[in-house]
């Protein structure tokens, strides 16, 4: 039933608001095929409502559910418990199936290991990581551990920090408080782009090197590459990142040490919605990165 705080909303808007396990495009998708009923007929996109109506949503399964058999792929768990799993993502591992990744994923690994979460959205997946990105993410076990860590991440208050080795000599702690959307240009790529949704990123330099700089970011908000986008935006992309590296820094033999981006989820933060008392994870560095960081640490030491 429509809450009477959803009174004067547009229909897509209320729906955003009764249903946070489903994201936004989705619930469009099934408004506009009919799949969402207001009272006794087809919702209509630009309908308002005023609280009370009832609302019959027909969930439909996307092309990515009919791929999504279970697979034994080990999963690295860092906690468990009857509402929440806590992943150390190894970097390679793609979160949830699409276009060209339709089997081994995250999703895959996670359905293997606990069936249930079949009857779950996404299987429980609130967040997700770049497929090259290491580090922690949170699985949602039940609908109501789903829908308060949706609205944890609403709420931004889900802290996540990140560990990231850049191009260049960071001269100071700082933030980049820039909006981004897809790049009008190449839809493959993130931009900076002036309609684009708010997107915060703070850092703090944790060790300097002759080239390279390794910082700790801080995200007030989760966008698509945002890390990414917004270092390179100062000049300072993330060492082996094939997509917003310069020629330049592509050519950097530190890049090739890696493979892939330098970017790690080291903490993660989080109201644990069993308990109600804040949860914190901590994942050590993969043994890339640390090699990538002794190496340079070894080679700083004799130059001086």
């Amino acid at each position: 039933m429509v809450p009477a705080d959803c009174a004067g909303l547009r229909v897509d808007q209320a729906l955003a608001r009764m249903f946070p396990e489903h994201s936004r495009s989705r619930l469009t998708a099934w408004l506009r095929d009919g799949f969402i009923r207001i009272d006794t007929g087809a919702a209509r996109p630009k309908q308002k409502v005023w609280g009370g109506e009832t609302v019959l949503l027909i969930a439909q399964a996307g092309p990515e559910a009919l791929s999504a058999l279970r697979e034994d792929i080990a999963l690295d768990i860092v906690h468990e418990d009857g509402e929440v799993i806590v992943i150390d993502k190894p970097a390679g591992l793609v979160v949830h199936p699409a276009s060209g990744n339709w089997q081994g994923t995250l999703l895959n690994a996670l359905l293997h290991h606990c069936p249930a979460l079949a009857g779950i959205p996404r299987a429980g997946i609130v967040h997700r990581l770049d497929k090259d990105t290491s580090g922690l993410l949170v699985v949602a076990k039940t609908l109501a551990a789903q829908t308060s860590l949706v609205r944890q991440l609403q709420d931004r208050t889900v802290h996540r920090e990140y560990l990231a080795l850049v191009h260049g000599r960071v001269a100071q702690d700082g933030e980049v408080d820039a909006p981004l959307a897809r790049d009008p240009v190449n839809r493959v790529r993130m931009a900076i782009v002036g309609s684009g949704k708010q997107a915060r990123t703070h850092y703090r330099v944790l060790e300097r090197f002759p080239d390279v700089t390794l910082l700790e970011c801080r995200l007030d908000t989760g966008r698509t590459h945002q890390i990414r986008v917004h270092m390179q935006s100062i000049g300072h992309a993330l060492v082996g990142d094939p997509v917003y590296r310069s020629r330049k820094q592509a050519r950097a033999s530190v890049a090739d040490m890696i493979g892939r981006q330098a970017l790690h989820a080291a903490r993660l933060e989080f109201v644990h919605p069993g308990t109600g008392k804040r949860a914190r994870h901590e994942s050590p560095l993969p043994g890339d990165f640390e090699k990538l960081l002794q190496f340079l640490r070894k080679e700083t030491r004799q130059d001086t």
